[in-house]
């Protein structure tokens, strides 16, 4: 049984930063790719950024690209996620997530999740 476990989150006013961190642990698990997806209220789920541990390399979307930043330790299967020069359009339930797959993209066949943490930015 995979676990990912989030902390962080929270309301902030607009140009603030908030810092998230996930936690992905099991008997037997090594995560490939660890990143973060969001969804907003009536809208779908959305990538958001992500790290491949084999060499550390990272993907972000348009959207918060130069904004956000993901990191992590791959030893303890930790990923982080430092958001600054927040928006309102960053109101969102964030979601960490991870995946075996060595290879593929970057914003697909995430097979693990966590529970989500509630990120509000007031203008």
């Amino acid at each position: 049984q995979v676990q990912l476990v989030e902390s962080g989150g929270g309301l902030v006013q607009a140009g603030g930063s908030l810092r998230l961190s996930c936690v992905a642990s099991g008997r037997t698990f090594s995560s490939s790719k660890m990143g973060w997806f969001r969804q907003a209220p009536g809208k779908e789920r959305e990538f958001v950024a992500a790290i491949r541990w084999s060499d550390g390399s990272t993907y972000y979307a348009d959207s918060v690209k130069g904004r956000f930043t993901v990191s992590g330790d791959n030893a303890e299967n930790t990923v982080y996620l430092q958001m600054n020069s927040l928006k309102p359009e960053d109101t969102a339930v964030y979601y960490c997530a991870a995946t075996t797959t060595r290879f593929g993209s970057w914003i697909r066949g995430y097979e693990y999740w966590g529970q989500g943490t509630q990120v509000t930015v007031s203008s």
